[in-house]
């Protein structure tokens, strides 16, 4: 594994530990050459997931829009990162054992605000607002009737 810090291709390993439910393994290293240390991951390869927008469109699963469309959702919220981090992992994980290569952004959407309104109702509504593209204060008002109705 080359290091990040001198680029050496020799290191050693420190330490092994299996993460995601045992699908990946974090490997700390240690730089033979400058004794610096770095963190690796080994993932299994798995199929692309392929989501197809509105439009028609089709692009890559990206987790990374997800997340950062959650963090922005969160606000001030002070939500912890790693919250938000393992509702996309579990929703990632649910999309892949579906066994679908392909899935509607809508799809994806609806299962986030699923997911994401056991966590924070504020955050919710945000992520809904930009979800649903509201126009106008009457859209919030019927996403905020239909939460207030369930509980």
């Amino acid at each position: 594994m080359k290091c990040p810090f001198c680029g050496c291709v020799e290191s050693r390993v420190m330490d092994s530990r299996s993460i995601d439910e045992g699908s990946a393994i974090r490997r700390r290293r240690e730089c033979t050459a400058c004794d610096k240390r770095f963190t690796t991951y080994e993932k299994l390869e798995e199929g692309p997931l392929i989501v197809v927008k509105r439009d028609g469109s089709r692009q890559l699963f990206d987790r990374g829009k997800i997340l950062k469309g959650l963090i922005y959702a969160g606000g001030k919220q002070k939500i912890p990162l790693s919250t938000f981090e393992a509702l996309v992992d579990e929703l990632e994980r649910e999309l892949r054992n579906s066994f679908y290569q392909e899935v509607a952004s809508d799809e994806i959407g609806q299962r986030v605000l699923a997911k994401l309104r056991d966590i924070d109702e504020v955050a919710y509504v945000r992520f809904a607002s930009v979800y649903h593209k509201f126009r106008d204060i009457d859209d919030f008002n019927k996403v905020l009737a239909k939460m207030t109705k369930r509980e």
